[in-house]
């Protein structure tokens, strides 16, 4: 059979139709008989040859996969968001695999091919008509990497092989790591500041080693000298397979979505205790994927209204139940520091900053132009600071940005596209967003108030009503400040004035909103870091008692079968402790058992 080819089956089937005299009778051949592969008087069942019509078949297939292709890069979103050379790249495979299958297997395969690309371009054409991707070419061509000059390309290929020789050495030296208890894992750099809480707290009050696995390879974490971290970088594919292996009592994630994609639980270990603590002191149904949380184990929960989102998403997806951990936002400890030591700064004049989220409808890309131009000239000193996914996503819409306001630029208007400080955020009088987070951060460290445009809603999990929860997100707008729909933008000014205005109501109420919703302000890591401690702990004399238990039972059993022989024998081996020093394992036992007794009696080994 394997001398066939890849058409055994059909030419079994040609044979037999061919000669029905020496099949007859025998089981199916009447229902090979009735199959008619004859397309035009060709069968469709032969193998294309040089010599013969059936050539055209592997011909007309290169051809029709060449004028999808010419049409894909001329219609297609992601065609056309590529570069020449990448477009004539995927043209040539494609027509090389049309053409070279459509050579080898039979003529079918190739009328399947020649009419599936010819067909996909009116298919193309439709799902433009019903679904324009004209905007989605030119955002993601924004999103393209600048073309490179020579000498930059050159220093790229360097950092890329730095990278790859570092990756190497630290996934090998993570790998060959024995007894690891506890693995943080970081994205990038500018998610340390989630974990720096807990694990300056860890180091603090505990002994035990921290193992940091960071996807960013200037990571500050690397500029951290301490005994007790050690960290590795380990890129995006890497990871995959690192964290497959991983051997490991906890691993602590900002990253949700274990498990869902390419991130999975650990494969040697099924004990592997695994902590989500979140980004944000937003609403976890809202502004994480539906199910991003199925997969942890534990949720570190930095409010009264995490704990009841959690329960809620167990009870409507029916899931086992989470070691839930009550624990401040250690951030925002920070956040509060830095506030406080600015101290009270009276601005002259007043301070706004416009500070959106990135998302799809943002402020600046829904209605700068209606946000700025009632304020503008109102005595305001205005900062746009737009959110620093913004800029690197959308350089073009940034750069238009900034050209379209170049003359409004001044003393008292800024856009500012630098991130080195956050003084800024501290030290304005007022923040005008519209879903971004950093509201909360903004007036829960200042207890000033927030302004809150009404652009569409960010949304990350479109099911989240499913959860009977309002999410904070929409529930404390109007409680930390005001929120304005864009149509009535034109009141911005009334709305400013009453809000500055009222000022020093808004701080006691934002402080008592701060209370009720967040747990341990003040003292955020206190909750996250000794639960880590605890557990570890724990597990520590759990492993213990087991190897006790163990150790007991293997030498009751040796004792049972009753080979003092043999027993004698290996306890009487030599074991050499010291090159000067000798002793059996048998005494090496008794003074074990004697220093154990000893102890049992409250004495030391070395009383008279």
């Amino acid at each position: 059979v394997a001398g066939l080819g890849t058409s055994a089956e059909l030419k079994v089937l040609e044979a037999v139709q061919a000669n029905q005299s020496h099949f007859s009778g025998m089981l199916g051949v009447n229902e090979i008989l009735a199959m008619d592969l004859g397309f035009f008087g060709q069968s469709m069942a032969e193998v294309p040859t040089i010599n013969s019509v059936t050539v055209l078949y592997p011909i007309l297939s290169g051809i029709s996969a060449l004028v999808l292709a010419l049409y894909q890069n001329k219609h297609n979103v992601l065609q056309r968001t590529q570069g020449a050379v990448s477009r004539w790249i995927t043209t040539i495979i494609l027509v090389a695999f049309s053409s070279f299958f459509a050579a080898i297997l039979p003529c079918g395969v190739g009328l399947y091919w020649i009419t599936g690309n010819l067909l996909s371009i009116p298919v193309l054409k439709l799902c433009n008509v019903i679904y324009n991707p004209g905007e989605y070419a030119e955002e993601m061509a924004l999103q393209e990497a600048p073309k490179l000059s020579k000498e930059e390309r050159r220093a790229q290929r360097v950092v890329n092989r730095e990278k790859r020789r570092r990756q190497r050495r630290d996934v090998k030296r993570f790998n060959s790591t024995k007894d690891k208890r506890l693995v943080f894992y970081s994205e990038s750099s500018g998610f340390f500041k989630y974990f720096e809480g807990y694990i300056r707290y860890i180091l603090e009050n505990s002994d035990f080693m921290i193992h940091y696995i960071t996807s960013d390879i200037h990571d500050r974490i690397f500029s951290m000298n301490h005994p007790r971290i050690r960290a590795y970088y380990v890129g995006p594919i890497a990871l995959i397979r690192v964290m497959m292996l991983m051997d490991a009592d906890i691993v602590v994630m900002t990253m949700p979505d274990l498990e869902k994609y390419h991130i999975k639980r650990s494969l040697v270990r099924k004990d592997v205790e695994y902590i989500y603590t979140d980004h944000g002191m937003t609403s976890l149904h809202l502004m994480l994927q539906e199910n991003a949380l199925d997969y942890f184990d534990t949720i570190f929960c930095y409010g009264p209204n995490h704990i009841r989102e959690v329960r809620e998403m167990e009870r409507v997806y029916g899931l086992p139940p989470k070691t839930l951990v009550r624990t401040g936002f250690p951030l925002l400890d920070t956040m509060i520091q830095g506030a406080e030591a600015i101290g009270n700064a009276v601005n002259d004049p007043k301070v706004i900053l416009i500070a959106p989220s990135w998302q799809q409808d943002n402020i600046l890309e829904y209605c700068l132009d209606e946000t700025l131009r009632p304020l503008l000239g109102a005595g305001y000193r205005i900062v746009v600071r737009p959110h620093p996914e913004f800029i690197k996503r959308f350089p073009g819409k940034m750069r238009a940005i900034e050209e379209r306001y170049k003359d409004d630029v001044g003393e008292l208007f800024e856009i500012q596209t630098s991130f080195a400080s956050s003084e800024t955020v501290y030290s304005a009088d007022l923040v005008i967003t519209d879903w971004s987070s950093i509201a909360n951060e903004f007036s829960y460290a200042t207890k000033k108030p927030s302004l809150f445009i009404n652009t569409p809603m960010k949304v990350v999990n479109p099911n989240y009503e499913k959860i009977p929860l309002v999410p904070l997100d929409i529930s404390l707008r109007d409680e930390i400040g005001i929120s304005v729909d864009v149509e009535d933008l034109d009141t911005l000014p009334d709305v400013v004035r009453t809000l500055l205005g009222a000022a020093e109501q808004y701080k006691e109420h934002i402080a008592e909103v701060v209370r009720e919703n967040i747990f341990d302000v003040g003292d955020g890591a206190r909750g996250g870091g000794q639960y880590i401690i605890d557990t570890l702990a724990g597990r520590t004399s759990e492993t213990h008692a087991r190897s006790c238990d163990d150790f007991a039972s293997r030498w009751t059993r040796i004792l049972d079968e009753g080979r003092d022989d043999e027993m004698e024998r290996i306890l009487s081996e030599p074991l050499l402790l010291e090159k000067s020093i000798q002793m059996t394992k048998g005494e090496l036992m008794m003074d074990v058992l004697e220093e154990l007794e000893h102890a049992m009696k409250g004495e030391t080994s070395d009383d008279p």
